[in-house]
């Protein structure tokens, strides 16, 4: 068989990760980059055949823009806005009136909620998840839920130091600073992590029994888990808001970086980006 043969007869894995073939896509279609998209061209910028640079640039580059947003949000959110009408006695009173309406079925019940997207939890569901990715030798998906939750944690670290706000003047029911009640880091971390596995999932099947059931977790968790701070006395309902905010500016930048990492990987490897044939 001569060369030009065996090229013609030869594997072509990448067709076969898009469809051509029935075996499996290599990323859920949603990590997937648009041809000429706004990925495709970061990617052009920053390393046309290199995935590595490109993750990192664009992954540095979201984190620098959530971290600013987040701060000018929490300026304004506290100095501007609750202020005016006022709304930072109704954000305590809510507190207050959470704290007064506690029972110890419903205490337990949050602390689940509030477990759920604790210190223990999440590096656990994140080291499970990392396992079964590098195993399949999913790089890309390891990194996703790696990194989604870095930038959702250095996020708040950034804006809690920077931002100083007292938490609720309520019993509350746990022990953390108490000048780093902005923004709930638990919320964000729930959407950014459960949200970000279930978008993925969600991307993955085309079943709309999988795609529906998906949608409502992604959306009950987070929710359950902002209750349960707010419950526990450990945040106000605005700062609930504002995780709820840079939990999904976490997917995004995620998402993004992940597009763009794809596209400079395809390229590199000879496939029309996105599938464009152009």
């Amino acid at each position: 068989m001569d060369a030009e043969t065996q090229a013609v007869t030869a594997p072509r894995p990448h067709l076969e990760a898009r469809g051509d073939d029935p075996a499996p896509r290599p990323v859920p279609p949603v990590l997937e980059p648009d041809a000429k998209g706004l990925a495709d061209r970061f990617s052009r910028t920053f390393g046309p055949e290199n995935p590595v640079r490109v993750f990192v640039v664009a992954l540095l580059a979201g984190y620098a823009l959530l971290v600013t947003a987040m701060v000018f949000l929490g300026l304004v959110l506290i100095h501007v806005l609750l202020p005016i009408g006022g709304l930072g006695e109704a954000d305590e009173e809510f507190s207050q009136w959470l704290a007064d309406n506690r029972s110890p079925a419903q205490e337990d019940f949050s602390w689940i909620g509030s477990t759920l997207s604790g210190g223990h939890v999440i590096p656990a569901v994140i080291g499970i998840c990392l396992v079964v990715f590098l195993i399949m030798r999913r790089w890309l998906l390891a990194a996703f839920v790696l990194f989604v939750v870095a930038v959702e944690s250095g996020t708040y670290r950034a804006t809690s130091l920077i931002v100083e706000r007292e938490r609720p003047e309520v019993e509350r029911l746990e022990s953390l600073p108490v000048d780093a009640s902005y923004p709930s880091g638990h919320t964000a971390a729930a959407v950014a992590l459960y949200g970000g596995l279930l978008l993925l999932l969600a991307s993955r099947f085309d079943s709309a029994v999988i795609r529906v059931g998906a949608v409502v977790l992604g959306v009950a968790i987070p929710l359950f888990v902002a209750w349960a701070r707010m419950y526990r006395g450990m945040h106000h309902f605005s700062d609930v808001v504002a995780g709820l905010l840079m939990g999904l500016g976490a997917l995004v930048i995620l998402v993004f970086a992940a597009r763009a990492a794809r596209a400079a990987a395809e390229r590199r490897d000879g496939v029309p980006v996105g599938g464009d044939t152009a």
